[in-house]
């Protein structure tokens, strides 16, 4: 496989997970946020756990029953003969690891939309569940091969600590190009919205979130970084990554809805 790592150069990071930086298409079209990614090049002739660590991640699909999304083991994702079908795959003329997530769907109890997404897991294979003490980043370079409306390309979703089951943030794609920041204002929920960029449909892009000193989100998108102050009413909980296609539109429709393309994924702690 012609892949190498970018992990080196994360020396002062203590614990690095989640995965190769890998080659993206070039970044063009209409957009206003700057900066550009260089990455090593991806195997298109293997599953997605060939070309990403996903020793760390456990996937949801928008199949099974109702209200019981299936979901397959971290065990199942890893290496080159590891777990792929038509909703997660490699995309065999670039070997973008690919999220498929139709508007018509199985959906977890607390949603309506269907999704094809990773969900952050240990090594060990049990949950993630991290503090907002520390610091907390994931990384990705993606594309939106298509949507219909909205997608959530990356979460910081809430685990342990208290009854609600809101992320803490979430960045969604929209159909017109632009890219919104969604924070929550309280576990209870009221989201606030915030247009961080533009990019055409199948154009590339970056973004990193995270936390900090735990009080403030970092969002960088294409080189361009904001911080938004965390309510203290979220304190008492863990969180955890997620990352993939979660499809913020719903229908009768198998064919419509949002396609989108990794090129790098990655998470750390410190």
């Amino acid at each position: 496989m012609r892949m190498r790592t970018l992990l080196t150069s994360l020396a002062t990071v203590t614990a690095v997970t989640g995965g190769l930086a890998l080659a993206a298409p070039a970044a063009s079209g209409s957009t206003n946020v700057t900066g550009a990614v260089a990455a090593p090049l991806a195997d298109p002739t293997v599953a997605p756990g060939g070309n990403f660590d996903l020793g760390v991640w456990q996937l949801q699909e928008p199949v099974g029953s109702p209200g019981s999304p299936t979901t397959i083991s971290s065990a199942r994702l890893q290496g080159a003969n590891g777990f792929q079908d038509s909703y997660f795959y490699t995309d065999t003329r670039d070997g973008a690891m690919t999220f498929w997530a139709p508007e018509k769907g199985v959906t977890t109890p607390n949603s309506n939309y269907a999704r094809s997404e990773l969900r952050e897991m240990n090594r060990s294979g049990s949950a993630a569940n991290w503090s907002l003490s520390g610091t907390h980043t994931m990384k990705a370079t993606l594309r939106v091969v298509s949507v219909t409306s909205n997608v959530c390309v990356g979460q910081i979703h809430l685990g342990t600590g208290g009854t609600s089951t809101k992320p803490l943030l979430e960045l969604y794609y929209r159909s017109s190009g632009d890219i919104v920041l969604g924070t929550e204002n309280s576990p209870d929920g009221g989201q606030t919205l915030h247009t961080v960029g533009n990019v055409a449909v199948g154009k590339t892009w970056s973004y990193t979130i995270g936390v900090s000193g735990g009080n403030t989100i970092n969002l960088t998108v294409n080189g361009s970084t904001t911080h938004y102050a965390i309510p203290s009413s979220f304190n008492a909980y863990k969180q955890y990554f997620k990352a993939g296609s979660y499809n913020q539109s719903s229908s009768d429709s198998t064919t419509k809805g949002a396609r989108v393309a990794f090129y790098g994924l990655t998470v750390s702690h410190s």
